[in-house]
């Protein structure tokens, strides 16, 4: 029986209220709007974004379904839609691709102007939402909600991927593979035989890693105070580990010591801290060092930093989403692993059926796990 034009039921995990674990609910999911496409979800990954906004250090309008990292496959579509049709394979795009925006349009740019990240109302394009549970309207994240096994996103958050791909693990390039990796092949742009540093070896930290590892670098360091990471940063291609801890003086220094008074070439920030933010800037050559901002800052943090630290030349960016253009590089990069070009297995620890969500979040917290996988 076609669920097409019908409302369906079905399982969800909502965001009541911050500081709480997601309570796994009945919602209901609107049909498509013209431009707009619903998606069956089979596989989703906890990431650290979806944490920020239940502890409040990503401010975003409750309640909500969470979720953006994902695969799954068209159910049905909007009028209108000429991208993709039921029964696709697909990847929700958290940074849309609208091709008519200056961002869309640049190839320097790839945040377009359709996303819903950079003041979010956590509504669909049109102002309004596709998800209600107990009679109450249920506000999206990021154009893409996927803590849900069925959601609606708009056309321009969406891409066909490869059939053969499997879903359970190629999810991983909806989000912190592709985040961590293209922030050093990408924006970065790492040159071959340079020295790198990554602070924060979580799921986007290791895919930072593997991005250095694949542009050539010849030193890569890992930096975490959690020493448990050290052993699979290595097995992904660090050539060495650094804990703070271990050390009296600041990290900055510290690596500037390991680079013989040099600094490193190209620093990548995946915490969200503002702390290791300005250290991992202060970690990179004085004048032609790179450092790049990968991790989500909290809502409404400032930074305090010596301005002599780009006065001498040093590079300070951001990146989102690796810097990818989404719709152009999702089916490539899916491609890619299908090819054996890049592995995502040592990223996923942990596989659980989605009722077990909150325990998922716990092992994140945790420290236990790089990424779980849910499935439906």
């Amino acid at each position: 029986m076609s669920t097409a034009g019908k409302v369906i039921k079905c399982k969800a995990a909502v965001a009541w209220e911050i500081k709480k674990p997601l309570s796994i609910e009945q919602i209901e999911v609107a049909p498509p709007k013209a431009h707009e496409v619903r998606i069956k979800i089979l596989a989703t990954g906890i990431c650290r974004s979806d944490d920020h906004v239940i502890s409040g250090a990503f401010e975003m309008p409750l309640p909500m379904v969470l979720g953006h990292e994902a695969a799954g496959v068209v159910e049905s579509v909007g009028e209108g839609v000429t991208c993709v049709k039921p029964g696709d394979k697909v990847i929700p795009l958290f940074v849309p691709q609208c091709g008519k925006c200056s961002s869309c349009r640049s190839t320097r740019g790839n945040l377009c102007s359709s996303n819903d990240l950079s003041a979010a109302t956590g509504l669909m394009p049109d102002g309004t939402s596709r998800f209600t549970c107990k009679g109450k309207s249920l506000y999206q994240f990021i154009s893409t909600s996927t803590f849900t096994e069925y959601t609606v996103v708009h056309e321009n958050s969406v891409v066909k991927i490869d059939a053969a791909a499997p879903l359970e693990k190629v999810c991983l390039i909806g989000c912190g593979f592709s985040t961590g990796y293209g922030a050093a092949v990408e924006t970065a742009k790492v040159e071959p035989g340079s020295t790198c540093a990554v602070f924060g070896l979580g799921g986007v930290g290791l895919s930072a890693v593997m991005g250095c590892k694949a542009a050539g670098a010849s030193r890569i360091i890992g930096v975490d105070i959690n020493k448990d990471k050290f052993p699979k940063a290595k097995e992904m291609g660090a050539t060495e580990c650094v804990n703070p801890l271990d050390y009296k003086k600041p990290i900055n220094e510290v690596l500037f010591d390991m680079t013989n008074g040099e600094g490193v070439d190209y620093s990548f920030e995946v915490i969200g801290r503002t702390d290791t933010m300005t250290a991992a800037l202060a970690s990179c050559h004085n004048n032609f060092g790179t450092s790049v901002i990968v991790g989500v800052p909290p809502s409404a943090s400032q930074i305090a930093f010596d301005p002599l630290l780009l006065f001498t030349g040093r590079t300070w960016k951001g990146s989102v989403f690796g810097g990818w253009k989404s719709k152009d590089a999702v089916p490539r990069l899916v491609s890619d692993f299908m090819g054996k070009k890049f592995i995502l297995d040592p990223l996923i620890t942990h596989t659980m059926p989605f009722e077990k969500i909150n325990e998922g979040f716990d092992l994140l917290r945790s420290g236990k796990s790089i990424r779980t996988v849910l499935t439906f």
